[in-house]
Formats: structure tokens, sequence, C-alpha cells
């Protein structure tokens, strides 16, 4: 990147975001992307809903995966973001093989149609070709000419827009593969989570990626990094520790280090718990998370509010206790605006529908006459058979916000 270009981007980075005027050129000039000439710097995240918020905190950029069009597009549009496109390339792992001539004409057949159906809309940015095609494979070789057949055919029917591959962190050699077989990859996408966010530039760079590199996806920790119970429960971080940990990542990776990043999940989904990778809960509110995003973007939460904070919640004994007994767990909580805080206690059996490459899960059994005496202070437990389970808390605000953490505990 010129010493120009380097200027303008960390620029754009600190100032306010403008949206971009529709129909403005969109190009790759070395480490650059360029809308309208001068350098685009992706501030976003992946997810399609409650977009005016996510405008407001200061985000220009939002990412899909697949399954939705028009309609997100259109979306995305009202509210002055820009959308990279995603065209879901199917993963061998599920069974398809990119040595299979039919497979991959039935495959890029779907591409075709779905570039010359969006490829004017002027929300579009870039088409992110696939996810992690290659993520849980022993040999990776054939995956490298499959994205390399969809850019190449994407460059074809649609130069105006650069074609993007994303990959599952960035490993020892799978930015080298890429590079080598897939010349028609316009920008490099990698999803990354925890404290390797810090060096994922370097390790790209070394590989020998030389154009724009995306985090396409990014988290404080995922549930593959955290420490276990004994008796094998991922431990999640509450909303207030996730949001304390983006906080020390994200300036790691401001311009010239990236050409920007996408938050996941700006939404909710089942995996692991209901909350680990959610921003949102599915009555709307936004936890901490979201001020964290509004600061690195100069943007702001709606009307200034700021979530709640938890300063404590943990078991007053051991996280495994006899069916005959009672369990209680203790919470600290604050609002930094001093709004009344209200607390909602579940317990739910531990997941086991556990899937890889965050493939769809099922949300586990709840057990709503398991908790009694709830309040802002803890809750206690009782009622339970044997089991493995997690107690959640949902802290809200009444205005908005929320926090999120849960515990997971046996009984015996």
């Amino acid at each position: 990147m010129s010493a120009r270009f380097a200027f303008l981007a960390l620029l754009g980075w600190l100032l306010p975001i403008i949206p971009a005027a529709a129909g403005a050129e969109i190009t790759v000039h070395g480490r650059d992307i360029l809308l309208g000439g001068k350098p685009y710097i992706v501030q976003g995240a992946a997810g399609s809903t409650q977009l005016g918020v996510l405008r407001q905190l200061g985000a220009n950029t939002i990412r899909t995966y697949g399954a939705e069009e028009a309609a997100i597009l259109d979306e995305a549009h009202k509210h002055g973001l820009k959308v990279i496109l995603g065209f879901w390339l199917e993963h061998p792992r599920r069974g398809v093989s990119y040595r299979d001539p039919a497979f991959v004409r039935g495959q890029l057949a779907k591409l075709e149609a779905f570039v010359e159906r969006h490829k004017k809309h002027p929300a579009l940015l870039m088409w992110g070709l696939g996810n992690e095609v290659e993520s849980e494979l022993a040999d990776d070789a054939e995956v490298w000419p499959g994205i390399e057949a969809a850019a190449k055919l994407v460059k074809r029917l649609d130069p105006a827009h650069p074609t993007l591959a994303v990959l599952a962190e960035a490993g020892n050699n799978k930015v080298a593969k890429l590079v080598a077989a897939a010349p028609s990859i316009d920008v490099l996408g990698v999803n990354a989570y925890g404290e390797g966010l810090t060096s994922l530039p370097e390790r790209v760079r070394k590989q020998g990626w030389d154009g724009p590199l995306l985090i396409t996806e990014l988290g404080p920790r995922g549930q593959w990094q955290a420490a276990k119970t004994p008796w094998g429960a991922f431990i999640e971080p509450s909303s207030t520790e996730k949001a304390a940990l983006l906080a020390t990542y994200l300036p790691k990776l401001a311009p010239p280090a990236s050409n920007g990043w996408l938050a996941f999940l700006w939404g909710n989904k089942q995996e692991v718990t209901p909350t680990w990778h959610s921003m949102l809960l599915p009555s709307g509110e936004w936890n901490q998370t979201a001020e964290v995003l509004a600061a690195q973007w100069r943007g702001r939460t709606p009307g200034g509010n700021h979530a709640p904070r938890i300063a404590k919640f943990q078991f007053s004994h051991a996280p495994q206790w006899p069916a005959a007994h009672a369990g209680r767990a203790l919470l600290e909580a604050s609002d930094p605006d001093g709004d009344a805080l209200r607390a909602e206690w579940t317990v739910l059996a531990e997941s086991t529908d556990l899937r890889v490459a965050g493939d769809l899960e099922t949300v586990p059994l709840s057990f709503p006459r398991a908790t009694l005496g709830g309040d802002i202070a803890g809750v206690s437990i009782q009622g339970l058979k044997p089991g493995r389970y997690r107690l959640f808390l949902v802290l809200r605000d009444g205005k908005g916000a929320a926090a999120t953490a849960n515990l997971p505990f046996l009984v015996e």
C-alpha cells in the first residue's frame, strides 16, 4: 500500500462514514479497495436484520452467505449500506466433490443466474464466493480449482465488482494454496476469532497474499477456543467480557493492517448456546459489543444508550450438586445510565447437537419450572433430574439494550 493510500485509508477509518454514491466504480488497486477512486474501508457485520441500528453504529457494509437476495440488497441500499453478496459454494465435507463435472456445472449454472440477477444493484460491493469451503477436510486440494472456476465465471459476467473468497483462519498454508490456484480472486476474506486476530494480517501476508484483506467474520472468542468444565461443557464469556475482549483486538486490525472487518453475528443463532455468537436477542435488544463497534466506527448506539454490565455471575458453591439439593447463583450487575434492570432466568439442557463450521444446530430443551426465587441479585435452582444444564441470564434495561451470560452446571 502506498503512503498516500495508507494515509487516506486511515483517514477514512477515523472519520464518520459517508454513504457512497450509488453507481460509484468499485475497483481493486494493489492492496486497496477503491470506491469511486477512494479507499474503501469495510466497517460492518455479517447479518441482515436491524440494518438501521447497524448503520447508526457507524457501519457501511454487511455480508450475506447465500440465502439472501434482492430483499436484503434493497433494505441495505435504503440504509446507505453496501453488501458483500454471498453465493454458497457447497462444502465437500457434506458429500459433494469438485472433481465431479456434473456437480461443478450445476453449481456454476446457479452462480451465473445469481450474478445476472443482482450485478446491477447499486448496493452491491463485491461477490462473496463461498464460506470456509475448505474447512474440516483432511485433503482440501479439490476446493481451490472450484473457487477459481467460480471467480473466473463471475469476472467474465461482471467485471465491475471484485471477487472475494473466504477461508476459515489462515492455517499454515491455506492462503498460499489459494494464491497459487485461484488468481481470479481479487479480495481475500478470513474468518478469525480471539487472540489470533492480532497476528492474522501478518500471517496472511507471510503466505504470499498481496491484495486487499478483509476479516469477514470476527468475534472475541469461539467455543473451540474456550475453557471447559470437568464434564466437557464449553465456558462462554458474558456479554460484558466479550465486549472487553473485542475492544482489545479491533484496534490491531485498523488500516493498513487490513481493509476492514465484519463482526459476527449481527443477529442471533444457536451455536453451542443461543447467545455465544449472537449480538442481538431474538426480541431485538443489542448487547455491549455494539458499543465497542460504535466506538471503533465513530458512530453511536440508539439514543446514546449503554448496555447493562455484569460484574460478577457465579454459583455460590461448586457447579455440581445432588438432585435432591438446590443450586444458587449470585449476580452483581449495573447500568451505566442508571436504568432499572430486569433479570430473566432460564435453564436449558446442555446442547448435544453440536455441529462444525457453523452448521445449524437445534436449541436445547428448556426447563421453565426449574428456577425459583430469581431476581436481580440471583436465582435458586431445584427440581431437576440428573443431567447437564446451563443457567441463562438476560438483563434488560427497557431501552433496547441487554446483557447476557450463562453458567454450565451438573446435577448428579
